[in-house]
């Protein structure tokens, strides 16, 4: 079941099924500035950031190999060198790269000249939206600031229930019948942006964590290539 938040217009012909709700609170920091509308000719720009084996990224991929889209991914960045998903991109044909924590600075600083190295690549090809897609480093207020309204990530629970790195024990733990998926813009805090839209997944009595996220990274990769294509076409507004 699909659910999309009262504070969100969808410009186009796609209704909810039922309603979500808001965010815990109104987004702190710089404002949102939502990236410019893509098209087929001059289709918009994304970097794909991820941590891990890249199924998501592999599911937007062939959304966007599927048909003309008015996005491509030009980059995908990863946090280690042996990232299994970056061969996605490379199958691709698209620049992917690890990029992990470098290690030639005192550690207090390690975290801002990590970022500077991931800007620098943004920078580099004219990267327009930031699609993080199983990425586990959590994103200074520093860097979210000159993205914000161009960061988007995908997270395994329905939130603002179960924040944070666990969603899915924390689901189990706490007895409830129904999680699912969050696409969300990208704040200052933790998975705490504005939800673009949801989608419910039952939990199964016989659960248990891997299971769980078996069938919700199902739901992710229905539903976030697409909400990133409702964003680029500029169908979503805030």
């Amino acid at each position: 079941m699909l659910r999309i938040p009262t504070n969100t217009s969808f410009n186009c012909n796609y209704p909810p099924k039922t309603q979500a709700r808001a965010p815990r609170h109104e987004s702190m920091g710089a404002p949102f500035a939502l990236p410019r509308v893509g098209s087929i000719e001059e289709p918009l720009r994304l970097a794909v950031l991820i941590s891990g084996g890249g199924s998501g990224l592999a599911t937007l991929l062939k959304f966007q190999a599927e048909e003309s889209r008015c996005h491509q991914t030009v980059l995908v960045l990863a946090d280690s060198e042996g990232a299994g998903g970056l061969e996605h991109g490379r199958r691709s044909g698209i620049e992917s790269r690890g990029v992990p924590l470098p290690t030639d600075c005192p550690a207090k600083d390690r975290r801002l000249a990590h970022e500077e190295i991931i800007e620098s690549h943004l920078r580099s090809f004219n990267v327009e939206l930031v699609v993080l897609s199983g990425y586990m480093r959590i994103l200074t207020p520093s860097f979210v600031g000159k993205w914000k309204g161009r960061i988007v990530n995908v997270h395994p629970s329905l939130l603002p229930d179960f924040p944070g790195a666990h969603p899915h024990r924390d689901v189990l733990s706490a007895g409830v019948q129904i999680t699912g998926c969050t696409v969300h813009l990208v704040d200052e805090g933790v998975d705490t942006g504005p939800i673009l839209a949801q989608r419910e997944v039952p939990v199964m009595a016989d659960d248990d964590v891997t299971s769980l996220q078996d069938r919700v990274k199902i739901a992710e990769h229905i539903l976030y290539p697409e909400v990133i294509d409702l964003l680029c076409t500029g169908q979503i507004s805030l």
